[in-house]
């Protein structure tokens, strides 16, 4: 605690203000000097789950009281947060790991604060989609995507993923084990040209990162069962230079190309394609013998 107070004391901390405070992802020892500081100074810490904050906060050496935040009861809890912050006091928000609102509770908290007229101040740290990304080496990316989660019925989930692939940017797919196995057959199927870093229990002990063609994840996985146990960061790759026949599409076309000929006949896709993007029917057309041919073969 002393650290922390050296290293962040001298900056103001004042009150009636919201800190959104980044916490771990895996290692403890990843939470910052400035979230211990500021942890130590709130009056409360509002946090997804009470049970993982509080042991995170022993583990600090931190007793402060707890407010549940979470996606069930996320507009209560922040109307009584807005009230405790307008008599003054400064309020922590943390979700169970990484950085709070994404892909999980916090939005409507902080929308509703900055409605009120109250500050809102960022405490930064780890976050599990920049982390994926600093280790994909995905060189040709023309900056990134953040997808999260995908939809859970599987035919939900094969359209959302198709629209992703054939982008010029990374995207970054958060997934959870007993959903990874699908995930992997289907992005061999949509995108075998297309390098994947599969990132597991990033931090942790037994972490994992693994980049490889999306054609040659699913034997990967199936060579050790360990591989599909944990929690998953997957970053899918800029899709590899257009080939001749793709040439002067734009990017949307192919990718409501790609999307509409996994679920309609070649022509009805083309055309479908062409009226939502606005591209040449007959590019779209040899586009889509060329990508037919490509998976024949």
């Amino acid at each position: 605690m002393q650290a922390a107070a050296a290293a962040a004391g001298a900056q103001q901390y004042p009150g009636a203000t919201l800190y959104m405070v980044a916490t771990p992802i895996g290692n403890l020892a990843d939470i910052t000097l400035r979230a211990v500081h500021l942890l130590g100074l709130v009056d409360a810490v509002a946090c997804e789950d009470t049970r993982v904050s509080g042991g995170l906060l022993r583990h600090l050496g931190l007793h402060k009281p707890l407010i549940a935040l979470h996606q069930h009861n996320e507009h209560e809890a922040s109307a009584g947060l807005v009230a405790r912050l307008q008599a003054g006091e400064r309020i922590a928000y943390i979700s169970d790991a990484g950085t709070p609102a994404i892909s999980d509770p916090g939005a409507v908290l902080v929308a509703a604060v900055a409605a009120a007229g109250l500050r809102v101040f960022p405490v930064p740290g780890a976050s599990s989609t920049v982390t994926a990304l600093s280790v994909a080496g995905d060189v040709t990316a023309q900056g990134f995507e953040f997808a999260g989660f995908l939809p859970t019925k599987a035919a939900e989930r094969r359209t959302a993923l198709l629209a992703l692939t054939g982008s010029p940017r990374s995207q970054v797919l958060f997934e959870a084990p007993h959903r990874i196995k699908a995930v992997i057959d289907l992005l061999a199927e949509a995108c075998p040209d297309q390098k994947v870093t599969v990132c597991r229990e990033l931090t942790k002990q037994f972490e994992t990162v693994h980049t490889a063609l999306a054609a040659e994840l699913p034997a990967w996985m199936a060579a050790d069962a360990q591989r599909e146990r944990g929690e998953f960061v997957l970053v899918l790759h800029a899709a590899p230079a257009k080939s001749a026949a793709e040439g002067d599409l734009p990017a949307e076309a192919l990718r409501a190309l790609t999307v509409l000929l996994a679920e309609l006949p070649l022509k009805q896709a083309v055309a479908l394609a062409s009226d939502l993007s606005g591209a040449s029917r007959n590019r779209l057309y040899e586009t889509a013998l060329a990508m037919k041919k490509a998976r024949e073969d």
